[in-house]
């Protein structure tokens, strides 16, 4: 009889390992979001918050009109970058869209820990030789490295 209750407590430890096993298996496998297609607002400004937020400069100006690359308007300088950016809706018009984003920035810590702020703002593209290209960016996303400022 004491041989028993072992054997049932190694199966449940075993069952309990293997589930933990297969969850973290599962959200390292997920991997990143979707790429969206880069002929759209959409992809467009995805390819650019990543860029920027990630710190490629050269990627994220490659996104941006001549006119968004020689003037830095409302430069963000202090804060911290957002860590994620939500597509909350895009209207396209002839040769123009708007993308509305929500950007979601993690604080410091406090006495419950860290916390998380969240707001809207949005891009505004142009279309330019066939391509979309971004006119105006939210100032938390504005990669002004390289540029000149007013």
């Amino acid at each position: 009889m004491a041989g028993k209750p072992d054997r049932i407590l190694i199966a449940i430890l075993s069952a309990i390992a293997l589930l933990v096993v297969v969850a973290l298996a599962v959200v390292f496998t997920r991997g990143g979001p979707e790429a969206l297609d880069v002929s759209t607002p959409q992809g467009v400004v995805q390819r650019y918050s990543t860029a920027v937020i990630d710190g490629d400069t050269p990627t994220a100006n490659s996104y941006l009109t001549e006119n968004a690359k020689s003037v830095c308007r409302g430069y963000y300088e202090s804060g911290p970058r957002p860590v994620r950016v939500v597509l909350i809706s895009a209207t396209e018009r002839d040769g123009s869209a708007l993308v509305r984003v929500s950007l979601v920035s993690s604080g410091g810590g406090g006495p419950f820990g860290p916390s998380e702020y969240e707001m809207e703002d949005r891009f505004a593209l142009v279309k330019t030789g066939g391509n979309w290209l971004i006119e105006q960016a939210p100032y938390q996303l504005v990669s002004c490295t390289g540029l000149s400022k007013p």
